[in-house]
């Protein structure tokens, strides 16, 4: 439990930091830059998990059904954010960055998958 913990804390910090650098290589598509940064996320947290597998005790390994769960989910939280009336709600709760949701839904699809 407190390895899957760490894992998920991994996948956070450095999909946060590690996506963002990897996307500058990227030519940009407007509006669309968002679904990239999605499949960006969705293979950096796929690889921390790979690599936590091999590091931490009690931390399955991925397979690839995984990185597509991990894909599909965040490719649907980057959906969401081009919705300007979920986008009001979620904001009217809470201030999360649009860039933290590709994010946030690849580290869940993971763990569902997990």
């Amino acid at each position: 439990m407190f390895g899957r913990l760490v894992l998920i804390l991994l996948q956070l910090a450095i999909g946060w930091f590690a996506a963002p650098e990897i996307a500058k290589f990227i030519p940009k598509l407007g509006q669309l830059d968002i679904f990239i940064l999605a499949a960006i996320f969705a293979l950096v947290v796929w690889l921390v998990g790979f690599i936590g597998a091999l590091v931490l005790k009690d931390v399955g390994q991925p397979t690839p059904s995984t990185l597509v769960v991990a894909l599909v989910c965040a490719l649907i939280f980057a959906g969401l954010t081009l919705i300007p009336d979920v986008m009001s709600a979620i904001n009217g709760v809470v201030r999360i960055p649009v860039v933290a949701y590709p994010l946030i839904g690849a580290v869940l699809g993971y763990a569902i998958k997990r």
